[in-house]
């Protein structure tokens, strides 16, 4: 795949395909919005600033890919990429997350994806360090004789220049033997950090809010004298624990923050689901707990609109952060979100409905299908699972026919099914059925084993 800001929309949408059925109509859209990106950071003219993201609501019921396209578009822009719910939000003054939460959540993200990038720039470097003090555990060095010391004494020690380059002869052949994984197993004590004890988070009486409370906790631990404690560990755990100390030392975290809040700022990625459910049900008027729910609509405002939020790491602006919501409008309409919301979200998506034909392509098509996830599992225990294609055509059918009768859950009906029809066997490896087995599902086993499902009309444990 090329670089996220070598992609064109087709080169984008061709990506979400290979793991999203359908809903071209919302991946094209979607990938104009992550182009746009790229093409304000190229405008030279100070009508860059003034650029903003057309962000993007998403209309459509439960299962049909809302959450799937953001995810899949944050990994091919390889973006920051939070998702929230709306209803779990409040409004300012109750008790529950305030909606600035969500920005630190994204910047936290960053931190993460700038972090693992520089870790591997370092990690070659990080490996040879790292290298030095399994050496110096396992074949502790020896000081060579310095000829200030001979000169003193009147005499040459020829004891101590053998010992040392007997030593050093020895570290290069551990070294050899390291190199070549035949000591992994092997037993070493090493000094571990402690954790910072549990607790801090009760100061401030629950009045302070999320960054004021991570940047004291941050604050006490560097104040705080560093514990560490004796660990016997293998050499394969060692140098994994090592490894991530060693490459903290080589990397500035202030230019990670520096770098991580840059990517927030220009490449974030809000996903925020169930905006539905803050909408006041049929428009203006009434009163009750539609007066919260207009208040999460006008706290979320500010945000999306474009403002600093104040974080542990420094202030972020979320003025061209990527915003998309969703929400299934059954009962409630976009329009009776707040005007000023309705226009933040200028770009309006509705997805289809599944089909049965679509279910069919969902278990077949994607490069993480269901059907390849199970092969893939009994796999693992040398048991080879292959499905005939009337018998994919027939699950997709069952699994259609239970979301008309029952409730509507989209591809999420595909698990359960899958679950129902796979669990004994899953259940059985490798006690009953042994390595190098061969499992066919047909058509027929496929009836056998869900006509239960189609014909208990109670089916409650089913339903996700």
């Amino acid at each position: 795949m090329k670089e996220s800001n070598q992609l064109t929309p087709r080169q984008i949408v061709a990506e979400l395909d290979k793991y999203i059925i359908g809903q071209d109509d919302a991946k094209r859209n979607v990938a104009i919005a992550l182009r746009n990106r790229i093409r304000r950071l190229m405008v030279k003219s100070d009508l860059q600033k003034d650029i903003v993201p057309n962000n993007i609501l998403m209309i459509g019921s439960t299962g049909v890919g809302k959450t799937e396209i953001a995810r899949r578009l944050a990994k091919i822009a390889n973006a920051p990429f939070t998702k929230v719910e709306a209803s779990k939000f409040t409004e300012v003054g109750y008790v529950g997350r305030d909606v600035e939460s969500m920005v630190r959540d994204l910047v936290e993200q960053s931190i993460n994806l700038v972090r693992a990038a520089k870790n591997e720039e370092v990690k070659e470097k990080a490996s040879l360090l790292v290298e030095d003090v399994l050496l110096d555990i396992l074949i502790p060095p020896v000081k060579a004789p310095t000829f200030s010391t001979a000169s003193s004494t009147g005499n040459f020690d020829p004891d101590k220049a053998s010992e040392q380059e007997l030593n050093e002869k020895t570290r290069e052949k551990f070294r050899e033997k390291l190199r070549n994984g035949e000591l992994e197993e092997r037993k070493i004590e090493i000094n571990v950090k402690q954790a910072m004890p549990a607790g801090i988070g009760m100061i401030g009486n629950g009045m302070m809010d999320d960054a004021s409370l991570a940047g004291l906790q941050d604050m006490l631990s560097n104040m705080m004298p560093k514990t560490t404690k004796k660990r016997k560990v293998t050499i394969r755990e060692a140098r994994k624990i090592l490894m991530e100390d060693e490459a903290a030392k080589l990397i500035d975290f202030d230019e990670v923050k520096e770098e991580a809040i840059h990517l927030a700022e220009n490449n974030g990625i809000i996903f925020i689901d169930e905006i539905d459910k803050v909408a006041s049900k049929g428009g203006k008027g009434g009163g009750g707990p539609d007066v919260s729910r207009e208040g999460v609509q006008r706290d979320l405002l500010p945000i999306v609109e474009g403002s600093a939020v104040n974080t542990k790491y420094g202030l972020v602006h979320t003025d061209h952060v990527l915003f998309i919501a969703a929400g299934a409008f059954h009962v409630s309409k976009p329009s009776d979100l707040i005007p000023e919301l309705q226009g933040r979200f200028p770009i309006r998506v509705e997805l289809s409905s599944l089909t049965q034909e679509d279910f069919s392509r969902i278990l077949k098509e994607p490069k993480n299908a269901l059907t390849k996830q199970y092969q893939a599992l009994f796999e693992a225990e040398e048991v080879y699972l292959e499905y005939t294609d009337d018998a994919i055509e027939e699950i997709a059918k069952l699994a259609f026919k239970i979301n008309e009768e029952v409730e509507n859950i989209g591809a999420r009906r595909l698990h359960t099914v899958m679950s129902h029809l796979l669990n004994d066997f899953l259940y059985e490896v490798p006690d009953t059925i042994q390595a190098n087995s061969k499992i066919m599902i047909t058509k027929e086993m496929v009836e056998e084993r869900l006509s239960s499902l189609v014909q208990n009309k109670d089916l409650s444990q089913y339903i996700l």
